[in-house]
C-alpha cells in the first residue's frame, strides 16, 4: 500500500523560499512516476513538477528557474524546493505518485496515490 504524507508549508513573503516534503512508502522510486500538484481556492488542480524513475525532472512553465523538484530514496523522501516565490504560487501543494508506464511529465493528471496536502501562502 502506497503511503503519502507531504509537509513543510508555510506563509512567506514574496522572494522568499520554502522547501516541501513528501515521506513515502510501499513503492519502489524507480518504476513509479512522482509529481507535485497544487490548487489554488476557486481553480483547478494543475501539475507543478514531476520526476521519473530515473530521476529526470519536469515542470510547468510557470515555475521553470524557481522550483526544484528532487528525492532521496535513501531517506524515501520526495522535495520541492522553491524559490522567488510569488503571490500566484498561494495554493495547496499535494505530492502525487503511481506507476510511469513510460509517461511522467508535469501534464500527467492520472495519479492514484496522493498526500493529504500542505498550505503555501505567499504575501505581497
Amino acid at each position: 500500500q502506497v503511503r503519502l504524507v507531504d509537509s513543510g508549508g508555510d506563509s512567506v513573503e514574496t522572494g522568499g523560499s520554502l522547501t516541501l516534503s513528501c515521506k513515502y512508502s510501499g513503492l519502489y522510486y524507480a518504476s513509479y512516476c512522482m509529481a507535485w500538484f497544487r490548487q489554488a481556492p476557486g481553480k483547478e488542480r494543475e501539475g507543478v513538477a514531476s520526476i521519473d524513475g530515473d530521476g529526470r525532472p519536469d515542470y510547468t512553465n510557470s515555475v521553470q528557474g524557481r522550483f526544484t523538484i528532487s528525492q532521496d530514496n535513501s531517506k524515501n523522501t520526495l522535495y520541492l524546493k522553491m524559490d522567488n516565490l510569488k503571490p500566484e504560487d498561494t495554493a495547496t501543494y499535494y505530492c502525487a505518485a503511481d506507476w510511469e508506464d513510460g509517461i511522467c511529465n508535469s501534464h500527467r493528471i492520472d495519479f492514484g496515490n496522493w498526500g493529504h496536502g500542505t498550505q503555501v501562502t505567499v504575501s505581497s
